[in-house]
């Protein structure tokens, strides 16, 4: 049978069908078959697991990196720990006897209201038992009559002025008053009311009280709190930490001013408490809020400051920070860290001097797959 194809379109059919043949090579032997690499003209992950940014992504990312330095520093430690008042910049209002709360003339205060020290909170009227307060009573109405004929009394005694000895006018005018004053307590505690006063400048921590609710001695009716001095219980294995202790920091406050105060010669739940006073403009702080101290000691630590935005988190979730190895080039490196303060981290093993390391943008840099 003659041949119906021209050369030239016989040769195009080979050539289509080696190259569409597996494990076909184009002509600098690579496969043409095979998948296609990034080029590094744009954000990847190269098998390796290193990053590719190009530079107009890195300054639209604000990626920015620090010359790694090696210097001494003190070595840190973290204590759990939760806010307190501070006995001189706080306090708690109680019952002194039996009860019945009545609002003040501005009303009962709440939770977060700001309250002066002396200012009246509530007035609490006192209840007793059925029997005691008809004894009471009782008392009242003898204390009435003594003073009614005692009133008497002196004002015939006066009328006789010197004609009777001055000595019975005055002990007449003192009983008189003796017996005044006995009705106005007894009354007071029958009939009349006490105000309950704030102990402290402050803010309302917490209150437990309604009109009309009847509260018993001692019972807790509010807390004050300074919103610019809070006390920190920590609470350290170590019973010779609160010696070693140069400065300590708050991350959940980190401008709060941190003043050791001591450590207790006594276990608490077999730890140590160490007092500190935290002390700023409305610290961002409740009574009972755990929190975590960062604690500065006099010895030292060799390694590589960072700041904490530094760091990240590999898929097998190690911490790791970004390294520039290239123009566009970011390699993840494992490292060890130990905090320094609520916004710095020492990293003790991983990274050498001369890195470049990725200070800003780190997190975006993690993100690209």
């Amino acid at each position: 049978m003659k041949n119906i194809y021209p050369a030239a379109l016989l040769s195009t059919f080979v050539s289509i069908a080696a190259i569409a043949s597996p494990g076909a090579h184009g002509p600098n032997g690579e496969h043409l078959d095979a998948q296609t690499s990034p080029t590094g003209s744009g954000l990847a992950r190269l098998p390796d697991g290193s990053v590719n940014v190009p530079k107009l992504a890195q300054r639209r990312m604000e990626i920015r990196t620090i010359k790694a330095v090696e210097a001494e520093h003190p070595l840190t430690v973290e204590l759990n720990g939760r806010i307190a008042i501070d006995p001189n910049a706080g306090g708690r209002v109680q019952a002194p006897f039996a009860g019945q709360i009545e609002p003040a003339l501005q009303g009962l205060p709440v939770a977060g209201q700001r309250v002066r020290k002396g200012q009246v909170l509530a007035r609490l009227r006192p209840v007793a038992s059925g029997a005691d307060r008809a004894s009471q009573e009782a008392a009242l109405a003898d204390l009435q009559a003594m003073r009614a004929l005692a009133e008497r009394r002196l004002a015939r005694l006066t009328s006789l002025e010197g004609t009777v000895p001055a000595k019975d006018i005055d002990a007449a005018r003192m009983e008189l008053a003796s017996l005044t004053g006995r009705e106005r307590a007894i009354g007071a505690a029958v009939r009349g009311s006490v105000a309950i006063v704030a102990s402290a400048d402050g803010v309302i921590a917490s209150h437990n009280v309604l009109a009309g609710q009847i509260v018993e001695p001692r019972d807790v009716l509010f807390e004050i709190v300074d919103p610019g001095q809070v006390m920190v219980e920590a609470w350290a294995t170590d019973v010779t930490l609160a010696g070693r202790i140069a400065s300590a920091t708050l991350p959940a406050a980190p401008d709060a001013q941190l003043t050791v105060l001591g450590g207790a010669r006594s276990l608490r739940d077999g730890a140590v408490p160490i007092s500190f006073r935290a002390q700023g403009k409305d610290l961002p702080l409740a009574v009972g809020q755990p929190v975590t101290v960062l604690v500065r000691q006099r010895s030292v630590v060799k390694g590589i400051a960072l700041p904490a935005a530094a760091l990240a988190r590999n898929p097998a979730n190690q911490t790791v920070v970004w390294i520039k190895s290239g123009a566009m080039r970011f390699i993840a490196q494992p490292v060890q860290v130990q905090a320094l303060d609520a916004r710095t981290v020492i990293v003790t093993r991983g990274l050498s001097a001369e890195n470049r390391v990725v200070v800003s943008g780190s997190s975006l840099i993690n993100q690209i797959r």
